[in-house]
């Protein structure tokens, strides 16, 4: 048992420290072991951490090849196809959310968005339906397939090498996204099936559980990184049921436990439902509390040294 650490000027975070720091460090060696140990590495995250300044770390994650499959919500293509090819800008919580929503401006959290970027998306996410439709017999795809294909598509912008769907296309890394529907792609998705011509288009959800099954089923072993919570954590974990659980994981969550929400659920719950298998319960698996945007960089620096 170590000591409690006094930090001095100069000092790194270490795991004698305490509180969520001592988390910090446990999540950076556990990702250190599922690497060296050559599993798996599932990557989940909801939507809002792609509009955030985190999607470069996803990327760069990407770039790397230092993740396996990514496992996310909708929303992430949206913002990630969008600022490609143009900005989000900074703003405040407390802004005037009615002066917002008159100016054409959305607001998530403190990040602004602009109306015209979902119309740019618009306009980029039509001839990858396109395409998509002429590309399979039946005019029905997969959302790894359209997120591949978006991925392939920003090849074509000057800001891809921030984009984490053009380095996981252009690195054969899968993105499945279990609830493509809610989000603006799924939105325009819709639209495109309004064409009298187009009305056989289709996004079958099931047609990637084959291949993401296989992947759990053959792995040595696997390990997730998961990232807040939703869709994207239950996805990641869930799958992973058909191997005996996870051999590794880390969680970074603001969410509570007490409300039973999947998003606040510990580490030690997903045992119960062998979605983290037993053996990681006590050295593998690890819950840190924090914001993602601030422990992330902090936790994948250090696995990275």
């Amino acid at each position: 048992m170590e000591t409690v650490k006094d930090i001095r000027i100069g000092d790194s975070v270490t795991a004698s420290t305490g509180f969520q720091a001592t988390q910090i460090e446990r999540a950076v060696q556990i990702i250190k072991r599922m690497k060296k140990d050559r599993a798996t590495v599932f990557l989940s995250f909801t939507s809002n951490m792609v509009a955030s300044g985190l999607r470069g770390i996803f990327a760069e994650l990407c770039k790397r090849k230092f993740v396996d499959v990514i496992i996310t919500a909708g929303g992430s293509l949206d913002h990630d196809l969008i600022r490609a090819y143009d900005a989000y800008y900074i703003g405040d919580f407390f802004m005037d959310d009615v002066e917002l929503h008159r100016k054409g401006i959305n607001r998530l959290g403190n990040i602004l968005i602009p109306n015209e970027r979902y119309e740019l998306l618009e306009r980029k996410i039509k001839p990858v339906f396109e395409r998509l439709y002429a590309a399979n017999k039946n005019h029905t795809c997969s959302p790894s397939e359209i997120a591949r294909e978006i991925g392939k598509d920003l090849g074509k912008s000057k800001n891809n090498s921030s984009s984490f769907l053009y380095w996981a296309a252009r690195n054969n890394i899968p993105v499945y996204c279990p609830g493509i529907t809610d989000s603006a792609v799924g939105l325009q998705a819709y639209f495109f099936k309004q064409q009298a011509k187009r009305r056989d288009f289709g996004i079958d959800v099931t047609k990637d559980m084959p291949q993401l099954a296989q992947t759990v089923l053959t792995a040595n072993k696997t390990g997730a990184i998961v990232l807040g919570g939703g869709i994207s954590k239950h996805h990641t974990i869930g799958v992973n049921i058909l191997r005996g659980g996870l051999d590794y994981a880390v969680y970074v969550t603001t969410a509570s436990p007490w409300d039973g929400s999947l998003s606040g659920a510990r580490t030690q719950e997903a045992v119960s439902w062998g979605k983290i298998s037993e053996k990681a319960k006590t050295v593998n698996a690890v819950t840190v509390d924090g914001d993602a945007t601030i422990v992330f960089p902090i936790i994948i620096s250090g696995a990275c040294k």
